[in-house]
């Protein structure tokens, strides 16, 4: 029986609570500001009490293989050097940081993005296999772009070190451990799902992938606490036959505990980057948004193209209600199977529902930590009134989340919630940490 306030060990690193910051778009780039919009996104999460900060996707290679606008990358040990200003910020609140190293794949904006691929006509995408014949089809109708370039065995395997690498940049940089983005479309779930892989070596095995970045990790950042994502492809279009089911997911997970992957984050998605990865409201207001008209259809190849996809978030909004922790059952049938701690995200806003799927009142515990994403945005030192028994503020509008295709920040769009949050600012309710110190 644990709740949210509960210590909890991971890899060898004591926490001392079980609420983490799930890893989210920071949107800070690579430019001069970079480090200080970071330090600028995270610290105050720190400062507010939360356990386990996990900094978001950051790509390992030099060019190509970002899923939106503005992702930092980490190839670069000079830049990664620089971030030790936000590991020192988070670390001055006695809080730790986990960078999450990632690669989109035929997710990177080469391939969906209009705009971008203008000015980078003759970037590739990196590629498990040949895309499947939705992609091919959906190249062939002008709606996305495709020039794969697949990877050889031993490009794999140089890949694979790249990951390792980036661990080593960052622990020396002063980060606590790795996360690996293995899900939302992501590069590493393009290797594990028989919709992506069709490989014919020894990487036709997705697990292998994740094995070899393991062993590059240890060889390069030592035996640092390593976390990454588990998905089951459950909530795949009807149209796709052959997809990660959730017992496929839960093999998947126990035998990356048995590699020696410190903690997993089981999560159902989509063999797509679609509503699956946010769920809840159709965000209208961010559609609505005049300012953003020009920029939406530049980053879909028109007005046409910009209004086919906002008929497409329509319809997925309403297939994808939100509900307080849709990953609880993947995630308590992995933990019933791994001797590691299992992390719960997706939907949770109430103290009362973290408490329960950590086994507070003798519930069945589906977890040993829980995560937010989204509502970070609407409250950056959102820790303090969880850990102090209230709920986050967030609507599950989505309207923080659609801009970011044009370049955005993260921020709370909704109004209503602005206010709230102002109104308890006022008040002193985020002061938590400020108060105990």
């Amino acid at each position: 029986m644990s709740d949210l306030t509960d210590p909890v060990t991971v890899g060898g690193l004591t926490l001392p609570n079980r609420l983490y910051r799930a890893p989210v778009l920071e949107c800070a780039g690579n430019g001069d500001g970079a480090v200080d919009t970071l330090v600028d996104e995270l610290e105050p999460t720190a400062a507010s009490g939360v356990g386990l900060v996990f900094q978001g996707a950051s790509i390992v290679t030099t060019d190509g293989g970002c899923a939106a606008p503005n992702m930092t990358r980490v190839h670069d040990p000079a830049f990664v050097e620089r971030l030790e200003e936000l590991t020192d910020a988070i670390h001055s609140h006695e809080g730790k940081i986990f960078l999450q190293l990632a690669h989109g794949g035929l997710r990177s904006m080469a391939t969906w993005h209009a705009g971008y691929r203008e000015r980078h006509p003759e970037e590739r995408q990196l590629a498990v296999s040949r895309p499947p014949w939705q992609l091919r089809a959906l190249d062939r109708l002008g709606l996305i772009s495709l020039d794969p370039a697949v990877l050889s065995t031993d490009e794999v395997y140089d890949l694979a070190a790249q990951f390792g690498r980036c661990a080593g940049y960052a622990i020396d940089a002063g980060y606590d451990g790795i996360h690996l983005s293995a899900a939302n479309m992501s590069l590493i779930q393009q290797f594990l799902s028989p919709f992506y892989n069709h490989r014919t070596d020894e990487f036709a095995d997705g697990v292998r992938f994740l094995e070899a970045i393991h062993d590059a990790v240890r060889d390069h950042a030592g035996d640092v606490p390593l976390v990454t994502k588990v998905p089951a492809e459950t909530v795949a279009p009807s149209f796709v036959r052959r997809y990660l089911t959730l017992s496929d997911g839960i093999d998947v997970a126990e035998r990356l505990a048995a590699i020696g992957y410190d903690a997993l984050v089981p999560v159902e998605v989509s063999t797509f980057w679609d509503m699956s990865i946010v769920r809840g409201a159709f965000p209208d207001r961010a559609w609505a948004a005049s300012d953003l008209r020009e920029d939406y259809a530049a980053a879909f190849g028109g007005p046409v193209h910009a209004r086919a996809v906002e008929l497409l978030n329509r319809l997925q909004a309403r297939r994808f209600d939100h509900e307080p922790g849709w990953n609880a059952d993947f995630c308590r049938r992995v933990r019933e199977r791994v001797d590691v701690p299992v992390l719960l995200e997706g939907g949770l806003r109430t103290r009362a529902d973290c408490d329960a799927y950590l086994g507070a009142a003798g519930a069945k515990p589906a977890a040993d930590m829980v995560g937010m994403a989204r509502p970070f945005y609407a409250e950056p030192r959102l820790g303090a009134r969880l850990l102090d028994g209230h709920d986050a503020l967030c609507a599950n509008c989505n309207n923080c989340t659609i801009p970011q295709v044009t370049g955005e920040p993260g921020r709370c769009r909704t109004p209503s919630v602005v206010r709230a949050q102002a109104r308890l600012s006022k008040k002193g309710a985020y002061e938590r940490n400020d108060r105990e110190t």
